[in-house]
């Protein structure tokens, strides 16, 4: 129903705007630019860089959610090593900017600039997107928490004092983005003004202009040119519904020089029920078709998505581990595949690497790993969804006729099995076709087996001729291809999808892939002699020697087979096992890759780079390894010698440019278990002598908020912006007296976001919890004094412990947290008062004290606000945990800390990945050592001062918890840090361990000096307790 709604809402549109081309009677489509530079460019077809087309596949990730920067090679080189061309990352605003006077573009991970060079140096051009809204399932959606308080108006739109908050940032980013850029030697080629933004138009049909929104846009577009930003400004729809900012559409304020599209046809989160107002129904392997919306939107431009599905969030509550299935090496197999399907020509997946939402960078919906199902791992593991991606990415960086192709035809009539559906996509140039092959409903899992009717130069024939035919098994889709130029040859045909080649020496290397037991067949012009190099059988490969070719039949077997050609031309045909551990490194920095600057490489885990020696006579291999492995290497017959991570590794045969090493895996590596814990209290804000200080206790005494949601008028302003707190736990002190009819209770009213908590004591007397819930973000409940005790004389007080979640997306980004009403009931309610409220935040406020690790990492626990976290605290004094199992407990409703040091010293070339490990007594890890202990806790996991896991097992359901080399020092001692908050009257119990998640050999050094990221404690602190 939802699909047949947009097809009626397209052709409407379509009618409307006279815009109901039929785009196959244009023949000469424009090459256009943003009139300022034409070493970017783009027509119908696709973009252009330095004059030649580009097929752009690109992947996301976040500075931010890294915040190693000597990591941003490693994941960088993984890029680069699955062909990838470009990559793309979003800017957080409120990352670098912990208050309204306040930017950091220097510290650690602030200063991204170094992403920009090694862009330049590895070879991938940049797709930038600095906001200032980003979403992101980061807090507020990237916005710095200062400007959530209403005080600058509902934000994303032309409001002036919204205008003024934005400015010095996007200045600020713009300038220093700008040397990079393309048009300056760099190799950003497109730069995103905001982002998912709809609303150009308050009325689409008759283009009534919605002038708050695109007011903002202009505004946006021409400060960032007034910086410098000379190339093609981008942004991307939400959905095909909005039809803004296209100058295809309109020529209306606002519009960018070219749009995209963002698409999550699977769910762009584990919890499925959110995607069904913009997806409809949840089916499984379900496509989505673009091609009508596109026709509309940006007829005259590529069909680009600057956002594909590349997995899902795992939001609380969500599966442990989050959920590959659906979203793994199939999904990408398959829905990659369709959008070349549907002449998608620039496509960048969200994510590629989701990385870590570390301290309180999330927004409510999400907990600490934002792993994404990504190709590589949140741990920086590669698996097999990076490999089948590589599949297809290595294959598009050498099928240079796929950027320019039009739809010839479609449908079921292609093939022999009307359950194949087939896009023919041709290009008028060079006459090489692109067959995409794919279940007819893509969401079937049947194994289908067909003969396909293609079109060549040397006329109309059904392939395969001579073997078996072509197999669909499972959710999977092909790319055939007719009169493919690899060097100086041309593939006729193949039934076999083209991996990639190479050309070495003046002779073409072509690689193939099939699935283990699976038909093939190619047909290479020219040549009609060929010998079997190496097979697993003989008799599983046929040679048919014609006159105008050689045509090669086999059945895929496991490993590698090769057919030499009499001119020395090789092919390799592989199963997909040997696929997924096959490398193209370039020789060069080029990212166009010229196929005569590359080698192969069959075998290891990854291939990071290759290079000549001067005189051409040394091959030098840089990757990584788990184990053994034998290598098969095809470079020029020069050489004399082949290393291995520096290392000369012996080669085992030779033949005629064909070189077999082997490769060594990592030596032992353990880890020893987490010990000698220590705790101390971490809330003595509960003890009766505790001493107020003014550096940690704002009084909450305003009267009125700027925000547009309105608190109840019984006590001040109680929302926590509002008071310059924005981050993690904070805590509310208030006083009342006892009246002659004293209360009997408190009814308290918050709001904190998804997955949130408090607790409440009344002098020092726990009266109670709320435990939050994974889809609630506020909540409401009375509180007895039955368990309390209140003054015969004097105040009492009251003390709230709040656990806040971070700020909603889009217009909830304003939306308060806090108390929004706290009322003392009982027998005489309204005489019932508050003397006074005061709220405990992050040390130092908006002042950032820790720049390195940023606003972002800390709330208001006393165990943070004093530094506790930091290497070198003071613990003299603290209490061992006696429990033989090694369990933390807290035995009440309460908060303490715990901490110890862990030494590590991991050899030079490994790379080690450490994930820490939290389990409660609900996770089946342990028994409890007391039956009433529970897993109402909230904790949070420091690891060298970084806030790297929260915790939360009553909600769930992340356990796992990796924390990267850098945050971790690989040589030296590592202060971990554990609070544990217990909001159950009973008390808690959890466990903290680590563990290897692997252990590779790697030319990545690992031991790079990282003590500036781990800056220690200083004295000064201690005002904050």
């Amino acid at each position: 129903m939802l699909a047949a709604k947009n097809l009626l809402r397209l052709a409407t549109l379509a009618a409307l705007a006279g815009s109901a081309i039929s785009q196959d009677e244009i023949e000469d489509w424009p090459v256009l630019d943003n009139g300022l530079t034409d070493i970017v460019q783009w027509d119908h077809h696709s973009y252009f860089v330095n004059g030649e087309r580009l097929f752009i596949f690109s992947g996301e990730f976040h500075p931010w959610r890294n915040p190693v920067p000597e990591l941003w090679r490693d994941l960088l080189e993984k890029v680069k090593a699955a062909g990838f061309n470009a990559f793309s990352i979003y800017n957080s605003w409120g990352y670098h900017s912990a208050s309204p006077d306040a930017l950091d573009f220097t510290n650690g991970g602030h200063n991204f600039t170094s992403i920009l060079t090694l862009a330049k140096e590895l070879g991938m051009y940049v797709i930038i997107r600095p906001g200032p809204y980003v979403n992101a399932e980061t807090n507020a959606g990237g916005f710095p928490l200062w400007l959530t308080t209403g005080e600058y108006g509902s934000l994303r739109n032309d409001d002036e004092r919204y205008t003024k908050a934005w400015t010095p940032y996007w200045e600020e980013i713009s300038s220093i983005i700008e040397p990079h850029l393309i048009t300056n030697g760099g190799n950003v080629i497109m730069f995103q003004i905001e982002n998912e933004l709809n609303g150009q138009w308050k009325d689409i049909e008759d283009r009534v202009l919605n002038p708050d929104i695109a007011n903002y846009m202009q505004l946006l577009e021409d400060s960032a040119r007034e910086s410098g930003i000379d190339v093609p400004l981008a942004h991307n729809a939400p959905n095909m519904n909005g039809y803004s900012w296209s100058p295809d559409f309109s020529n209306a304020t606002g519009n960018v020089d070219v749009v995209g599209l963002d698409s999550y046809p699977s769910c762009w989160s584990c919890n499925l029920s959110e995607c069904t107002g913009t997806n409809g129904e949840y089916v499984p392997y379900q496509t989505i078709e673009y091609g009508n919306y596109f026709s509309i939107q940006s007829p005259s431009q590529p069909n680009f998505m600057p956002e594909f599905q590349g997995g899902s969030y795992n939001p609380w509550g969500g599966p442990q581990g989050g959920c590959p299935g659906d979203i793994g090496a199939d999904f990408a197999n398959l829905f990659y595949r369709d959008l070349i399907y549907q002449r998608v020509t620039a496509i960048s997946l969200y994510m590629l690497f989701g990385g870590t939402n570390w301290g309180h960078s999330a927004c409510p919906v999400v907990a600490t790993s934002y792993d994404y199902s990504s190709p590589v791992s949140e741990n920086r593991q590669l698996w097999s969804k990076y490999y089948e991606t590589k599949l297809l990415v290595l294959f598009t960086r050498v099928a240079h006729d796929l950027a320019y192709t039009n739809r010839v035809g479609s449908g079921t009539g292609y093939t022999d099995n009307d359950a194949i559906r087939t896009a023919e996509l041709r290009n008028p140039d060079t006459d090489a076709a692109f067959y995409v092959v794919l279940h007819n409903t893509s969401s079937s899992d049947t194994t289908e087996r067909f003969k396909l009717n293609v079109n060549t130069t040397e006329g109309e024939m059904t392939i395969p001729q001579f073997g078996n035919a072509i197999t669909i098994n499972g959710h999977q889709a092909k790319v055939l291809v007719t009169d493919f130029k690899f060097g100086d040859k041309k593939l006729l045909y193949s039934t076999a999808e083209v991996l990639s080649y190479t050309v070495i020496d003046g002779k073409a290397v072509l690689a193939l892939w099939l699935p283990e037991g699976e038909a093939g067949e190619f047909k290479i012009v020219g040549d009609s002699g060929a010998k079997l190099m190496r097979t697993a059988a003989e008799d599983s490969v046929a040679l048919y020697e014609e006159d105008k070719g050689l045509t090669v039949s086999y059945v895929q077997q496991s490993g590698t087979n090769i057919v030499e050609l009499e001119d020395g031309t090789r092919v390799l045909m592989m199963d997909r096992s040997a696929a997924y551990r096959f490398w193209v490194p370039s020789l060069g920095n080029d990212p166009k890759v010229p196929a005569n600057s590359t080698v192969f490489v069959q075998g290891p885990y990854l291939v990071r780079g290759a290079t000549y020696s001067d005189d051409g006579k040394t091959l030098h291999l840089t990757g990584d390894e788990e184990d053994d492995h034998e290598l098969t290497i095809f470079a020029t017959k020069k050489l004399c010698g082949i290393t291995w991570n520096g290392e000369k590794v012996e080669i085992k045969s030779r033949n005629g440019g064909m070189y077999v090493v082997e490769a060594k895996g990592p030596g032992e590596f353990e880890l020893d278990p987490l010990s000698g814990w220590e705790w101390t209290d971490s809330l003595p804000e509960l003890a009766r002598n505790y001493t107020l200080s003014d550096d940690v206790w704002v009084v909450a005494d305003k009267d009125e908020t700027p925000n547009p949601s309105k608190p109840a008028d019984n006590n001040p302003v109680l929302y926590v912006d509002d008071y310059k707190i924005h981050y993690g736990n904070h805590l509310y002190r208030a006083t009342f007296p006892t009246t002659e009819e004293a209360p009997t209770g408190l009814f308290l009213n918050l709001m904190g976001g998804f997955a949130f908590g408090y607790s409440v004591w009344v002098n020092a007397d726990y009266i109670g919890s709320y435990y939050g819930l994974s889809y609630e973000g506020s909540h409401s409940g009375t509180y007895s004094f039955e368990n309390a005790t209140l003054k015969s004389g004097g105040d009492n007080t009251l003390l709230v412990l709040m656990d806040q979640s971070g700020h909603e997306l889009r217009g909830a980004a304003i939306d308060p947290r806090g108390i929004i009403n706290a009322t003392l009931v009982g027998p005489a309610e309204d005489a019932y008062t508050f003397s006074e409220w005061r709220i405990a935040g992050n040390a130092g406020l908006e002042e950032n004290i820790d720049p390195m690790r940023g606003p972002m990492n800390e709330g208001g626990l006393y165990a943070e606000r004093v530094g506790m976290h930091l290497p070198g605290y003071p613990d003299k004094g603290w209490s061992s945990v006696d429990s033989d199992a090694g369990t933390l407990v807290v035995p009440s409703a309460g908060v303490r800390a715990f901490r110890t040091v862990a030494p590590l010293d991991v050899p030079d070339g490994l790379d080690v990945s450490i994930t820490f490990r939290m389990t409660s007594t609900s996770d089946e890890t342990f028994t409890p050592s007391d039956d009433a202990y529970s897993n109402r806790l909230r904790a949070m996991l420091f690891v060298n001062g970084y806030q790297y896991g929260r915790f939360n097992p009553y909600i769930g359901h992340q356990i796992n918890f990796p924390v990267p080399p850098g945050i971790l020092d690989y040589h030296g001692d590592n202060t971990i840090l554990v609070t544990v908050w217990s909001q159950d009257a009973n008390g808690v119990e959890m466990k903290v361990e680590w563990d290897l998640d692997y252990v590779h050999t790697t030319s990545f050094d690992m031991g790079f000096d990282s003590s500036e990221l781990r800056p220690g404690w200083t004295e000064e602190r201690l005002k904050y307790a």
